[in-house]
């Protein structure tokens, strides 16, 4: 929705000090030279590190716990802007891995539009055009774009921005789009998207011309004919001038309303009625991926036939489809959250399954600690989603804990809960168990404390977290409880600055983000290579 715009792997080896010398990409000073949020040493990281941990959980817009949006915004504006013009080899790189491999979609966004701006101020002028267009990959983010540099900064756009956008125009435009994206909801329509920045029609879309022309005159109220080179088009006319009373009769053919691209959300409206069971029935066979996962409470409270369901999950399921959905692994939660029914449990439990398929199955002993603090509770991941970070943070611990060999999980905050494990049941239903514990050990985050109380020789700690911890007893900091030679991974579900322990080194490594996508770091280091940032093939050289 809009926001401006209105395979598992084993490690190679269980010796704790397979990874000893190994180092990764996310690196911090040696020394703490400020402290964390509550109190304890901090270790401030590098520009990209810092820039890398906030990118892969930043919504954008959003309230955190420790930051105000504005605030958060501002600190993600000012680490784009230094590493845009350090480093914008490093900078293409990691925006488009961002938007397709991390699965964040307005941060990208944001990035490579505030990269263009600081390299235009100064001096730069390669690469910008690149950027842009490397990140819009959805066909109402042409419009995103547009809507968030003219409210910042105003409508004299730059051309590197125009023709980024453009690049992607020709790409993402089609008659489908226009049908799902294009509406008086939104500031920049197609129209004004495709006047604004002029694109060419794409060589091998023939069809295409006739179509923005169309996209203007929707825009502007022009009653000129659909152009018989845009078929969808005019299907849909065709369906929409049918008389209220004969539209019932139509959902007999759901291939009329799919070559029509008539979407759910166009079609109660289209009824002048409720959506019942033969009305989800008839636009089932059409809908996207993302659709189909918000609306399964509907299906159920519509009375939807099993054997249109099972086409659903079945579709849910489905390995391609949910790659080519890129949905965040905490979106299955929240549906599950939602549609409770033990008909789509099986589907969603498998599509979870493959949305964490980075998740590493660990050999010997694994020690996971969740924390369940008041910093990681006190608010959602967005402001559409009921979904908070501790649900995420536990959603990989659980993960972690069915796939691993030995694996002790735990949560923590002012103190520390043990929390069983069934290897033979789901994920869902044991992250809603371990939800249900949230507030049973107090809301502090004693993350040195809880390590402390928990390590019993473990292989290697865990921690899912937003590492912003109070100073340990005695002085100590977490990387100072578990022997040197054992590895601690962070995986920060905040982003926040800064680190709570020396990382990039030593055994003390940090990861992150709402996706699966940085765990595959794991496996690397597990087995003694040097990490590289994950959108660069294999070990660091």
């Amino acid at each position: 929705m809009a926001k401006f715009n209105s395979p598992a792997t084993r490690r190679v080896s269980a010796s704790p000090s397979a990874g000893a010398a190994a180092t990764s990409p996310v690196r911090t000073e040696a020394v703490p030279s400020t402290i964390t949020y509550e109190g304890a040493p901090g270790y401030a990281r590098d520009a990209k590190s810092d820039l890398f941990v906030l990118a892969v959980s930043n919504m954008v817009g959003e309230d955190a716990f420790y930051e105000t949006a504005d605030e958060r915004d501002e600190r993600f504006r000012g680490l784009v802007h230094r590493v845009a013009v350090e480093d914008v080899d490093w900078l293409a790189g990691f925006l488009p891995w961002l938007r397709t491999e991390a699965n964040m979609r307005s941060a990208p966004i944001v990035a490579a539009l505030e990269a263009v701006r600081a390299r235009l101020a100064a001096g730069l002028h390669g690469r910008n055009r690149e950027l842009v267009a490397s990140v819009l990959q959805r066909a109402d983010e042409p419009g995103e774009a547009l809507a968030y540099w003219t409210s910042r900064y105003g409508r004299a756009v730059p051309k590197p921005v125009k023709r980024g956008i453009a690049d992607a125009v020709r790409r993402l435009y089609t008659e489908r789009a226009l049908v799902k994206y294009d509406s008086e909801a939104r500031a920049f329509r197609f129209g004004d998207v495709i006047e604004l920045t002029h694109p060419a029609p794409a060589p091998d879309k023939p069809w295409q011309g006739d179509l923005f022309a169309h996209a203007i005159d929707r825009r502007h109220d022009r009653d000129n004919p659909i152009p018989a080179s845009l078929p969808l088009l005019r299907e849909r006319a065709e369906l929409l001038a049918l008389p209220v009373a004969e539209r019932r009769a139509a959902l007999a053919d759901p291939d009329r309303l799919a070559r029509a691209g008539l979407t759910w959300e166009a079609l109660a409206g289209w009824l002048q009625g409720p959506l019942d069971a033969a009305a989800w029935e008839a636009i089932i066979p059409s809908m996207g991926y993302m659709a189909l996962l918000r609306n399964l409470r509907n299906f159920d409270q519509a009375g939807v036939p099993d054997e249109v369901a099972e086409r659903v999950a079945a579709k849910l399921a489905d390995p391609e489809e949910v790659a080519a959905s890129r949905q965040l692994p905490y979106r299955f939660f929240s549906a599950h959250r939602a549609a409770p029914s033990a008909r789509w449990r099986p589907a969603l439990e498998r599509a979870l399954a493959l949305a964490t398929r980075n998740v590493p199955e660990l050999p010997g002993r694994t020690l996971v600690l969740v924390d369940t603090s008041g910093s990681m509770t006190w608010y959602t991941v967005s402001l559409r989603s009921t979904v908070m970070p501790v649900h995420c943070a536990a959603l990989f611990g659980v993960s972690l804990a069915v796939r691993g060999a030995e694996v002790d999980l735990y949560g923590f905050a002012d103190g520390v809960f043990a929390h069983p494990i069934d290897r033979d049941r789901g994920v869902l239903e044991q992250v809603e168990e371990f939800s249900r514990r949230i507030g049973e050990v107090g809301h502090g985050t004693r993350m040195v404390d809880a390590v402390r109380a928990t390590y019993r020789g473990h292989d290697r700690v865990v921690l899912l977290t937003d590492m912003q911890t109070m100073s340990g007893r005695y002085g100590a900091g977490v990387a100072d409880v578990v022997p040197p030679d054992v590895p601690i991974y962070g995986f920060n579900l905040t982003g926040y600055a800064p680190a709570a322990m020396p990382t990039g080194r030593r055994n003390r490594h940090e990861l992150g983000g709402f996706s699966d996508a940085t765990f595959r770091l794991i496996p690397l280091l597990e087995a003694g290579e040097n990490a590289t940032w994950p959108w660069r093939p294999g070990p660091e050289a």
